[in-house]
């Protein structure tokens, strides 16, 4: 039986997007499924679609940067679930992503019929994770964990905001990128900070970067 949940697969990788289609085919109506291949595409598709209400990630997404891709989507679009897909199976990096915001971690070595429990648990509003994982044996900073999940009270002129200060941009510099004032960026730097819990922007930018840090290659940052 089929839901109306309408849902955007972002994945590069068309055979696994097609695998993915046909899972989700079970659960949602195949015209309620969308598809993309970049971050880039996926926030054009959801400005096109505001009425989104799921997305499958691939962690690895081109302009996605490890986390920062979850993150930023959890700040600008709260209220629709993320589950996240990717062929790593590390159990800091799964914890990570479910403590930054996903509601479901799907391998992309899983069965068709497991990618349909984990889509089926979610809209049933539930998590959902692959069986026999033992996230407490592999825990993360508490200091990375609030901070992604503070990211969300970011409105999403600050987060751009906190981007830039992380690719080590100056308030001069920002406001010229955002066309504003460049006391209008002092009062985001002091919003963000507050709202992070941080006492410098120099912390804030290397707690971000290091959500750039979580991929298939490394997980360094996450020891």
């Amino acid at each position: 039986m089929t839901t109306q949940v309408k849902a955007i697969i972002a994945d590069d990788h068309p055979l696994f997007r097609s695998a993915l289609s046909q899972a989700a085919a079970n659960y949602l109506e195949k015209d309620n499924i969308q598809e993309c291949y970049d971050l880039a595409s996926l926030f054009s598709l959801l400005e096109t679609h505001p009425e989104t209400e799921l997305i499958f990630l691939d962690l690895n997404i081109p302009g996605a940067k490890g986390l920062q891709g979850l993150t930023q989507i959890r700040n600008q679009y709260p209220d629709i679930l993320v589950i996240m897909v990717s062929a790593t199976e590390d159990a800091k990096i799964i914890n990570h992503a479910m403590e930054a915001g996903a509601c479901a971690y799907i391998p992309k070595s899983s069965s068709l019929s497991n990618i349909g429990k984990a889509i089926e648990v979610v809209i049933d509003g539930d998590t959902w994770l692959p069986e026999n994982l033992d996230l407490e044996a592999h825990p993360i900073d508490n200091e990375q964990t609030e901070f992604a999940q503070n990211l969300e009270k970011l409105t999403p002129q600050q987060y751009k905001v906190l981007a830039m200060i992380a690719d080590g941009l100056l308030n001069k510099q920002i406001a010229y990128e955002m066309s504003v004032q460049e006391t209008t960026v002092k009062q985001h730097v002091s919003a963000i900070l507050r709202k992070l819990g941080l006492n410098n922007r120099t912390q804030a930018g290397i707690l971000f970067n290091q959500l750039s840090q979580v991929d298939t290659k490394s997980a360094e940052g996450f020891a």
